[in-house]
């Protein structure tokens, strides 16, 4: 009977034990869930604010960003403007009521987005301007190819393939800050040349029907310059199709920027002399890296190694700056197709 009652005492006490372990490890288990779910909903969330994205150029920037931003485990909440600096406004406002954690902006026009982005900035939220400086607002920091770094090797090429002393210059907006950037270089490399600008045009809105009735214009003025500079390939696309349009099998000396797929097949037919190649896909998947990085609570100070600095009119603010390089037929192969930018089969479509 004792033996019993000992026995029976050993099987509770095994039982208890075995009851006690199973909760234990079922408690470790639904912690470990729960901390999943946790990880889960904090989840960092990047806004990207675009202007448009009716260039080849954005949508190759959003889709590499995209891409990134998923990779580093990070939600994305995209807008897009439609070319609206007042849609734009309220398009970052509607990010900062998301609560996103970080806002990615392409600016529309650079000197508009001073009150939302204090708006955006007094939430505590990051903003990093791509591609185009913000002026005059608190941004946290600027990202993007070095533009002035462009107009030295457009006038650099130039100079070294002979193409005469009198040039045009066809920009973009005058607002788009990388104009000024692009201008300046130019001037730096021609000072002291003998080179003469006849002239500056301004894309406004870049529209591209402007930039062909200003080629149009100096078609039938007769006063052709030597060579026409202009501020991306979609408007040095435009002063070729106008140059085809009215004084067919003339080739004036004209070059670009941004390799984009149309510029690549001029450059191969001699259309156009050459464009710069910006790395777009290094330069979008850094500022994903960099939103996710501040999202998760990272200061400008850790993540950026080079601090180098850019006045936007409202403080010094750490710049980030990517080398372009100089693409024309000798070199298209390596630079755009090896890299995998463009297929060879894009570039050397018939």
């Amino acid at each position: 009977m004792q033996k019993n009652r000992i026995f029976k005492s050993v099987t509770v006490v095994a039982f208890a034990f075995l009851f006690v372990s199973c909760k234990a490890k079922y408690s470790k288990s639904e912690t470990s869930s729960r901390s999943k779910v946790n990880s889960f909903e904090k989840k960092p969330v990047i806004g990207f604010s675009i202007d448009t994205l009716a260039l080849e150029r954005w949508q190759r920037d959003l889709d590499v960003f995209m891409n990134k931003t998923k990779e580093l485990h990070a939600d994305i909440i995209v807008q897009n403007a439609g070319n609206s600096v007042d849609e734009q406004k309220k398009q970052l406002l509607y990010l900062m009521d998301r609560k996103v954690d970080v806002v990615v902006v392409v600016a529309k026009k650079r000197d508009s987005l001073t009150e939302p982005i204090k708006m955006l900035r007094s939430k505590g939220i990051a903003v990093i301007s791509y591609d185009r400086l913000i002026t005059d607002a608190d941004i946290s920091l600027y990202i993007s190819v070095d533009t002035e770094r462009v107009g030295e090797l457009m006038a650099r090429r130039f100079i070294s393939t002979g193409v005469g002393k009198k040039w045009y210059l066809i920009l973009g907006p005058e607002e788009d800050f990388n104009m000024s950037l692009l201008k300046k270089g130019v001037n730096k490399v021609i000072a002291g040349k003998g080179i003469s600008i006849e002239g500056t045009f301004y894309t406004s809105g870049w529209n591209y029907d402007v930039s062909y009735n200003e080629a149009v214009n100096l078609i039938t003025s007769g006063n052709i310059p030597d060579a026409i500079l202009c501020g991306n390939d979609a408007v040095a696309g435009s002063v070729i199709k106008a140059f085809d349009d009215y004084y067919p099998g003339y080739h004036v000396s004209i070059c670009g920027q941004d390799a984009d797929i149309a510029a690549c097949q001029y450059v191969v037919r001699g259309k156009q002399d050459f464009t710069v190649y910006k790395p777009i896909s290094e330069l979008s998947e850094m500022a994903a890296e960099y939103a996710v990085l501040l999202a998760r609570g990272k200061k400008v100070s850790e993540i950026v190694p080079d601090q180098r600095k850019i006045n936007n009119g409202y403080a010094e603010i750490p710049v980030v700056w990517l080398d372009p390089k100089i693409v024309e037929k000798n070199n298209i192969d390596e630079v755009v197709i090896k890299s995998g930018f463009h297929t060879y089969g894009e570039v050397y479509r018939e």
